[in-house]
């Protein structure tokens, strides 16, 4: 679109002064004349060049007058421009002194014959756009800008009106005008998750806009459920451009533009025209997010070129003619598959883009030449360009190119859950029931604080009338009424993020189901009432979630950079130029949303609240049970299973070896080990029983202690809060007949391990004995809830996961078949230095969920038949190391990555590759001599095919991590080796040996693991430690730590004290992650589909169960399911094409033979299964 050619510039190739008009200076001073000494001086040099070459008659000047305020005028873009615009043989440019634009008289300004005039605020005064149109109006020049548009600029309102009459898509508005004379635009009426603006409503978030555009104040409103609150926008004051608030209420006076938030990944586009034709764009963080405002070495605004759509460049057009704006910018939002423009700026320049300038002046000197030139006679013509040749990204070497990244992860440290039962049968319960749509399904869940609110209401009135009337016919035990009433008065404040209440219609009443329901069953309907508190997300599991997000950028091209001293490297690069697909999937909980959000905040360098990132990052609309697991209603397997569990689990006597078949059919070593520590069932729980009875009666003592009154446990639990969590735990385990609810174990394991790891600070007796013996209560209990054998497991989980294997199918399948729309512009590559990121976009699809569904996709890929263990050594390792795990923790983690081979025939088998790795999340706070170790993190991308053992290691470790060196016995067959350290290309970092031998090293030898762990510790541990890194062979991926430290100003902490292992700098009771273990490095993709194909085919019922669900889900992207809301990423290259190599450093790469694939036979990547034809993903995944 641009003209790059080199026409209408000076022979001589030097550029003509930029004339001025300075009263202030002598010319002697270099001031610059007034445009008649211009025009004079000119004729006097044209006359010494006629002296000497008499041929070329004298020509006539074209003068471009700059009409703005000086801080404009004189910006380094206008200059850079005006420098460039000179270099055109006839063109003078003369710059309008601020003083005379504000005090003189338009007939004494300098004359032009093409003038750019914009308006804009000095820093004392705001420019008179008055008397540039009366001068426009005397003297008549060209405008490049249009000046009578400019007043309709500074009116949102009138932004809006044109931009709609062109038919440009732009967000749902409306307009609040507070004007006296105008009642009937005033109609505002607010509610707690929404306004209604003249009949119009907006649910939260919302944008509000003031209708003065020079006014910079613009707030979103967030809704309760993400946090509520505000985020404020400003003009940006240093390195921010906005910040959170905690007010949720609109502003009251004032006239505003109410519109609808657009979902945009957190990035901005800006749009930059110079004429209907040409249009520059970039892309920058936007300052919804965070407020932070990135900036680079010399403290300009991070900014990086995006290459627009043809829409895009449509609507830039439309624009641009609409606004009568030559020189325009304006600001567009990608969201949900669409472009929308949602500010108009006028005249504005790109700033630091050399090849901007380059363009802009062009482009302005032709148009002023093509106008100006016939009517003064000046010989000028646009020579003919030949096209730009674009330039092909390139790369040799047989490295692999990182594809896509899918990860599962479950979310973070939380507060212990809690939940209460109770059937209700009064008749204002059934009234709500009635108010909320409950009888549509027979279930109702309420979140909202309103909701919640008419729920404490009732039962503030229920206990109201028990304390009067004693005898009245109040059904609701009053107890429980009581729990009721205080959970939700908990805080002092709803948020829908930590309490919900769950009514399920029961047509005959509850059947006596526990002891604490003595009486036998009532007649008539009731309704179950089941209260859930706690959950929530704490600050150890933030901190988790932002670290793990932080070191899974190591996974990326340039990830290893130091991010905030280069940022052209790595993710935060590719995110922001949209070469970066990302999609953040989370489930409805509260804690599941906070962590995604967390891990998001880390993941691409964020700051501040969480809120923010939660509504513009992570898509939680309901997706019809992707990631949602309704626990009340449970399958008929489970319950099957389920009553199983409890009958084995009741026998008063040790396991038996008939025990053992029925409880451990599989022969996992977790189960068998927990069930030979618990022995006998029943007296290990007695032993748990009593223990409980132990520590409820220690923190009762605390509580009566009054120098422990006002102790503050964490998160801002109160010991009476603990009290009352325990004394619920007594009261349910053992019921009045002396048998134990086996489904409390989690619960009371959930609780001890949050006090150990808490809590600790109590010093409370025999914490430990309990963690011990409830851990290994519930390593039976909590994985074999999911099935006891092969087919149960596979039944549960394909309940659980079957919409959520269908996407993750997809996402594979999407990745080869994308269209190029969002490749950055070759020419960009010119002006550009050490771009370290293929030419080609990375996608990520990241599902945060609960525990329940990472069980049941582990389960699908161990027990499904994805490979078989007697004939594949590697898989009958990973299988043996998962079956030793015995907690998937919290930050449990199943990651899929796609590569692809350039160098592979595209048809061939061996062209896509995926891996698949996992990691059981926190280390737990027991002792770790027991813990499983897997064989590290092994991409094949970067093996050969030669199975020598240890031909080369990263440096020695100590030398990372000096204040833990090992001594050398421990690093047993390592052995020093010089190593060059190259930059990554592709998706590994490629490391090649000095020796003169030239061959590629095998990262990991074929035996098995027999060195002891190496552990680094806390900060180290985490971000060098996102991949397992073993004593045989480290991972060419794994991050440098010393580099890391060095660039983050960080020392790796020691933590010796602590009873948990490694923690967090700066967060002691926050355990470290285990790193990525990888259970495969040689899937073809065609093995991974097939798979996923038969698994999601295998079970006819599930499979019918979820069609409905799941076409519901992907077909109605018009609805707005999903809120998914990126582009089409880029095609993939053809073979030929293959990504960028910075051209100032030479790739050292490893000369060895390609990564070895398995080749089962050919396979067609790029075409969709098609034997679902009812599933369609239709929307932009």
């Amino acid at each position: 679109m641009s003209e790059t050619g080199g026409e209408g510039w000076g022979q001589s190739g030097n550029p003509t002064s930029v004339f001025a008009y300075e009263s202030h200076q002598g010319p002697e001073e270099g001031g610059m004349k007034n445009e008649g000494e211009v025009r004079k001086g000119e004729e006097e040099g044209q006359g010494k060049e006629d002296d000497e070459d008499y041929d070329s008659p004298p020509e006539r000047q074209i003068v471009v007058g700059i009409c703005s305020m000086m801080k404009k005028s004189k910006s380094k873009p206008m200059t850079q421009i005006m420098e460039r615009l000179c270099k055109f043989e006839y063109i003078t440019v003369v710059i309008f002194p601020e003083e005379v634009i504000l005090n003189e008289p338009v007939d004494k300004w300098p004359l032009c014959d093409c003038l750019v005039s914009f308006h804009s605020k000095g820093t004392n005064e705001r420019f008179p756009l008055d008397k540039a149109v009366e001068y426009a109006n005397l003297r008549n020049p060209l405008l490049i800008n249009d000046l009578n548009m400019q007043y309709y600029i500074q009116d949102r309102r009138e932004v809006y009106r044109i931009l709609q009459e062109e038919g440009i898509d732009l967000p749902r508005y409306a307009v609040l005008t507070r004007d006296p004379d105008r009642p009937e635009e005033c109609n505002l009426v607010e509610g707690e998750d929404h306004v209604e603006v003249n009949g119009e409503v907006f649910p939260k978030p919302f944008v509000e806009k003031p209708v003065c555009a020079e006014d910079h104040n613009v707030y979103i409103y967030y809704p309760t459920s993400a946090g509520g609150g505000s985020q404020r926008l400003f003009r940006k004051i240093g390195s921010r451009s906005s910040v959170y608030s905690p007010e949720s209420c609109v502003r009251k006076t004032g006239s505003y533009i109410y519109e609808e938030f657009m979902p945009t990944d957190g990035t901005d586009v800006k749009v930059y025209t110079v004429g209907p034709d040409y249009a520059h764009a970039e892309a920058r963080k936007s300052p919804a997010l965070d407020g932070k405002v990135e900036r680079d070495s010399e403290g300009k605004e991070i900014r990086y070129p995006v290459m627009l759509t043809a829409m895009e460049k449509l609507v830039a057009r439309k624009v641009c003619l609409a606004f009568k704006q030559t020189v325009c910018g304006f600001d567009l939002l990608r969201a949900n598959g669409h472009s929308f423009v949602c500010d108009v700026n006028g005249f504005s320049f790109v700033k630091n883009s050399m090849k901007y300038y380059d363009d802009c002046a062009k482009v302005l000197g032709n148009m002023v030449m093509r106008e100006l030139a016939p009517q003064f006679h000046i010989p000028w013509s646009i020579p003919m360009e030949a096209e730009d040749i674009p330039i092909v990204p390139t790369t040799s070497g047989t490295m692999m190119e990182l594809r896509c990244v899918i990860a599962i992860i479950r979310h973070g440290d939380r507060t212990p859950k809690q939940k209460m039962k109770m059937e209700v049968r009064h008749p204002l319960f059934f009234e709500l029931f009635e108010k909320y749509g409950g009888y549509k399904s027979g279930k109702l869940k309420l979140k909202k604080p309103k909701q919640l609110q008419e729920v404490l209401d009732i039962a503030r009135l229920l206990l109201a009338e028990l304390g009067q009337h004693t005898d009245c016919e109040i059904e609701e035990k009053k107890g429980k009424l009581e729990q009721l009433k205080t959970v939700l008065e908990m805080y002092g404040h709803f948020s829908g993020i930590n309490r919900k209440v769950q009514l399920t219609y029961l047509p005959n009443g509850q059947p006596k189901a526990s002891s604490e329901e003595e009486e036998g069953p009532k007649e008539g309907p009731s309704l179950l009432l089941v209260l859930k508190w706690g959950g929530e997300l704490t600050p150890a599991g933030r901190v988790q979630a932002e670290e793990l997000g932080r070191a899974f950028r190591c996974m990326y091209p340039g990830g290893q950079g130091d991010y905030a001293g280069f940022p052209g490297c790595g993710l935060l690069r590719l995110h922001s130029t949209y070469r970066h697909d990302l999609k953040i999937y989370a489930s409805d909980e509260g804690r599941v949303q906070m962590t995604a959000a967390a891990f998001a905040k880390g993941l691409l360098a964020l700051e501040g609240e969480l809120t923010p990132i939660l509504v513009q990052m992570v898509k939680s609309a309901n997706m019809n049970g992707m990631l949602d697991s309704d626990s009340e209603s449970l399958t008929d397997c489970q319950q099957r299973v389920k009553a199983r569990l409890h009958e084995i689990m009741q026998k008063d006597q040790d396991f038996t070896e008939a025990d053992y078949q029925k409880l451990a059919p599989t022969g996992s070593p977790s189960l068998v080990n927990s069930m030979k520590i618990i022995g006998n069932p029943v007296r290990t729980c007695d032993q748990v029983y009593a223990l409980i009875q132990r520590l409820t009666s220690q923190i009762r003592k605390r509580l009566e202690d009054p120098k422990s009154a006002d102790l503050q446990l964490y998160h801002s639990e109160t010991l009476e809060l603990m009290l009352q969590r325990w004394s619920k735990l007594e009261r349910d385990f053992r019921n009045k007949s002396g048998r134990y609810d086996i489904s409390k174990i989690p619960d009371i394991y959930d609780c001890v391990k949050y006090d150990t790891q808490h809590n600790a600070t109590l010093g409370l007796e025999d914490t430990l004995e309990l963690f011990r013996l409830s851990r290994a209560l519930a390593d039976i209990v909590i994985p074999q809830e999911y099935g006891i054998n092969k087919p149960e497991k596979m039944d549960i989980a394909q309940a659980y996961c079957l919409p959520l294997m269908k996407k993750i199918q997809l996402d594979l399948q999407r990745t080869h078949e994308d269209e190029a729309v969002n490749k950055l512009h070759p020419l960009w590559f010119r002006y550009s230095r050490g771009v370290m990121s293929p030419g080609r976009h990375v996608r990520t699809r990241l599902y945060f969920t609960s525990e329940s569904h990472v069980h049941s996709l582990l389960s699908i890929f161990r027990y499904g038949g994805l490979l078989d263990e007697v004939k594949d050594q590697q898989w009958k390792q990973a299988m043996d190391y998962l079956s030793a795990v015995s907690e998937l923790n919290y930050m449990t983690q199943i990651v899929i990555m796609l590569y692809e081979d350039n160098n592979k025939d595209p048809g061939s088998e061996e062209r896509f590759h995926v891996e698949l790795h996992f990691s059981p999340g926190v280390k737990s706070c027991e002792d770790e001599e027991n813990v499983p170790l897997g064989f590290g993190f092994r991409p094949a991308s970067a093996e050969n095919q030669e199975k020598q053992t240890n031909q080369g290691s990263l440096e020695d470790l100590s030398q990372d991590e000096p204040d833990r060196a090992l001594p050398l016995s421990e690093l047993i067959s390592i052995r020093r080796s010089p190593m060059i350290r190259n930059r990554k290309t592709g998706s590994m970092e490629v490391l090649s040996e000095t020796s003169s031998k030239g061959a590629s090293y095998r990262l990991f030898p074929s035996c098995s693991r027999q060195s002891p762990e190496i552990k680094p510790t806390g900060l180290g541990s985490l971000c060098s430690g996102l991949f397992s890194a073993s004593v045989l062979g480290v991972s060419s991926s794994a991050p440098n730590l010393r580099d890391y430290v060095r660039t983050h100003h960080r020392k790796p902490p020691l933590s010796p004290g602590l009873p948990f292992g490694d923690g967090f700098e700066g967060c002691s009771m926050v355990p470290s992650i285990y790193p990525l273990e990888t259970l495969h490095n040689s899937l073809s993709l065609k093995q991974v589909d097939e798979f996923l194909n038969a698994v999601c085919e295998d079970s006819s019922d599930a499979h019918a169960k979820t069609m409905k669900a799941l076409s519901v889900l992907f077909d109605t992207s018009s609805q707005g399911y999903g809120q998914a809301h990126t582009y089409p990423p880029p095609k993939a290259l053809s073979s030929s094409e293959t990504p960028v190599r910075p051209p100032t450093h030479p790739l050292c790469l490893s000369s060895g033979p390609p990564s070895t694939v398995s080749s089962a036979g050919p396979s067609s990547p790029t075409s969709v299964n098609p034997s679902n034809p009812a599933i369609h993903f239709s929307f932009s995944e």
